[in-house]
């Protein structure tokens, strides 16, 4: 068990990250934004502040870091406080780096997935996935509730937030009531990113299971 993501923790945090790969600038109508990002977005990078709260809300554990995605399937998340720790997606595997323990480990990218609708979101198939409906704006955002059509999905639901036409949340309820939130900082989409960011070589030493 890695310090930040259990097994569901990161099945759960790969299908936030393939949704971010389709999220972006909202209008009002932030379904119809999402579904207009879908066609659109190719690349993005932002910093992140993540907070996971147990489902009895006594306890919660906050980490940051910077994230990066390439559709399709391609992903970065890198963790840098209170921990280091990298979470890469290759487009064929999500390699998991813990550099506390000197360990990797890494799965099939479909396995890791599982059966939720996220491994599809980058080719835009939201509407055939997911239950889509616009929320009530709350703290200052506009929400979208994106409600996993897939019964046996590794979560019950996502949302995602807008502050105008930029990205700012994403919240995730997991199948056991975990909550997930993580907020974005310096969005930029369509921008170069580099294929190296998507690549993971374990460095000499690291124990690897797969």
């Amino acid at each position: 068990m890695n310090k930040h993501m259990s097994g569901r923790g990161v099945r759960a945090l790969a299908a936030a990250a393939l949704l971010l790969a389709t999220a972006g600038a909202a209008r009002a109508d932030a379904v119809e934004s999402l579904r207009d990002f879908v066609r659109e977005a190719r690349t993005g990078r932002a910093a992140f502040t993540q907070t996971v709260t147990a489902p009895d809300g006594a306890k919660k554990k906050t980490s940051s870091g910077s994230f990066e995605f390439a559709r399709p399937n391609r992903f970065r998340f890198e963790y840098r406080k209170p921990y280091e720790q990298l979470i890469v997606a290759d487009g064929q595997k999500v390699w998991i780096f813990d550099a506390d323990l000197q360990q990797a480990s890494a799965r099939p990218l479909a396995q890791a997935l599982g059966s939720t609708p996220a491994a599809l979101l980058a080719g835009g198939a939201l509407d055939k996935d997911f239950n889509l409906s616009n929320l009530p704006s709350a703290q200052g955002l506009d929400w979208v509730q994106a409600t996993p059509r897939d019964k046996e999905a590794a979560f019950q639901s996502l949302r995602v937030g807008f502050r105008g036409r930029a990205l700012a949340a994403i919240e995730i309820v997991d199948s056991f009531g975990q909550h997930s939130r993580l907020e974005f900082s310096e969005m930029a989409t369509n921008v170069a990113v580099p294929p190296e960011s998507f690549r993971f070589v374990p460095p000499k030493g690291v124990a690897v299971v797969e």
